[in-house]
């Protein structure tokens, strides 16, 4: 039986995208919502583009929770804390989170193109200490546009996967090579996710400015970087 993937805030555009790219694979996919309907409604509309029996479901956010060990999150950042701490119950003891969150200034009302200061240093080190202990928490996706993953061809960006641990940096960085153009790179600790955050800020002013959908690649690194060990 494959191991779901439960998306929470996955009837967002970005978590839309990263469900739609997942369930092409052939991976199970839930998408997570505050609105069970909502999120059956955005199952339908991939199966409806992809295919009657691709494996895609939707379900409240808990509930989806509750039913996978591979989590991913994909809310705006003000509502980053709240969740985290309605779904800590809910968590499975082992899971891996992988969290894709930025803390947009625009979530207060500011700019786009600016990060908020977050006390624990990046929204996904909040989470490593908002959840439970046991919880593997791996920063990943933050710099893929929702436009690229919502598109039909490959996604021309790699991903930077950060976390404390190696085995659940090895999971992410094999789930992220599923999406067809993606490579993705061990970005070392956890605490490098607030970099990834900042690189978010600077993509969205560089697409606002140019009117495209940017991406990162990091070059020059040996072969061996890039594969999947």
């Amino acid at each position: 039986m494959p191991h779901p993937i439960a998306i929470l805030g996955g009837t967002g555009p970005e978590g839309f995208g990263l469900a739609l790219r997942w369930a092409q694979a052939g991976e199970t996919v839930i998408i997570g919502s505050r609105d069970g309907k909502r999120a059956q409604d955005a199952a339908e509309q991939i199966k409806q583009r992809i295919g009657a029996n691709a494996r895609i479901s939707g379900d409240e956010n808990i509930a989806a929770c509750a039913a996978a060990d591979l989590l991913v999150l994909t809310i705006p950042f003000e509502g980053h804390a709240a969740l985290l701490k309605q779904l800590k119950p809910a968590v499975r003891a082992g899971s891996i989170v992988i969290d894709a969150t930025v803390p947009l200034a625009a979530s207060v009302g500011g700019r786009a193109t600016r990060t908020l200061g977050v006390w624990q240093g990046s929204a996904a080190q909040e989470t490593a200490e908002l959840l439970p202990k046991g919880i593997s928490v791996v920063a990943a996706f933050q710099n893929v546009g929702a436009g690229l993953l919502n598109g039909d061809g490959p996604v021309d960006c790699d991903v930077i996967v950060c976390s404390d641990d190696p085995s659940a940096t090895q999971v992410v960085r094999e789930l992220a090579a599923k999406i067809p153009g993606i490579r993705a790179l061990d970005g070392g600790k956890l605490e490098n996710a607030r970099i990834l955050e900042q690189i978010t800020a600077l993509l969205i002013g560089l697409n606002i400015r140019h009117k495209g959908h940017s991406g990162i690649r990091i070059t020059g690194l040996p072969d061996a970087a890039y594969r999947r060990a």
